[in-house]
């Protein structure tokens, strides 16, 4: 039986662009405090998405940029900041998940317009994958990049040959995301795009949460120090700040998300 939604014309499915990051999502447990606080520290605004009334979808000068739900309570999950991959079948790509040895948290779970799950690598970094309809006009979100993703692993190139096997990279296939060898690092490719890179060095046992194995989700932003002021202002706390350039940041809820003046390194 097929559990595909209905192609919406305009509107691109994750078939076209499998295994390509699609969006990045935090699951918070108060959705309205959330909210308030990434409109004080980002200048987002917010509009119903179409998942439900427990989620909403961030805007910046009018263009999406990021979603953000309540997670319901009887999941006992981290809050978090997670990027979402497009996949042809989330059934399928969940099964490569778990025969690879990596964990599959919650779903894959029917919405109006698809079907996602919630995932971990082999090495604890949790991710999500998605079937079916994306953003409208999703190509020009990748292509501006509002949000862009890196991989804090333990080694990036075992954790390339992980992902790929799972998401189906480097196949040849039409439309299949491009995986290049740089230095250290692992950068992935959409339509001539970059659009994620993995990098080296995580330690699976830190204490420090900020160097465990992680997706990092970042945000260009104009000035990076205003925005730091902002977040302190509102509760949130630093983690760490390289004034003028970057900075690490945890929302009261706990989410990590990074800030950058820089856009998506190419």
């Amino acid at each position: 039986m097929n559990t595909k939604p209905a192609a919406t014309k305009g509107v691109t499915s994750s078939d076209a662009v499998f295994g390509a990051p699609c969006w990045v999502s935090l699951m918070t447990r108060d959705l309205r405090a959330s909210q308030d606080f990434y409109g004080a520290v980002l200048g987002w605004r917010f509009k119903p998405a179409r998942l439900g009334e427990e989620f909403s979808v961030a805007l910046a000068r009018g263009k999406p940029v990021a979603g953000i739900g309540a997670l319901a309570k009887a999941l006992q999950v981290a809050v978090a900041w997670t990027p979402y991959f497009a996949v042809e079948n989330a059934d399928e790509t969940a099964s490569r998940i778990r025969e690879r040895s990596g964990t599959v948290a919650v779903g894959p779970v029917s919405f109006v317009v698809g079907r996602g799950a919630l995932a971990a690598d082999r090495d604890g970094a949790v991710f999500g994958i998605w079937e079916g309809q994306l953003l409208a006009g999703w190509e020009s979100w990748r292509d501006a990049a509002p949000a862009w993703v890196r991989l804090q692993t333990r080694d990036a190139f075992e954790a390339a040959i992980f992902y790929g096997e799972i998401l189906d990279w480097a196949t040849g296939r039409p439309g299949c995301v491009d995986v290049e060898y740089e230095e250290d690092e692992v950068v992935l490719r959409s339509g001539g795009h970059v659009v994620a890179r993995l990098s080296s060095g995580a330690l699976e046992a830190a204490p420090d949460p900020t160097i465990r194995p992680r997706w990092q989700v970042h945000f260009p932003v104009p000035d990076v120090d205003a925005c730091v002021s902002a977040a302190l202002e509102h509760g949130g706390t630093v983690v760490h700040h390289e004034p003028g350039a970057e900075a690490t940041l945890r929302d009261p809820d706990g989410g990590l998300f990074t800030l950058t003046t820089q856009p998506l390194p190419g």
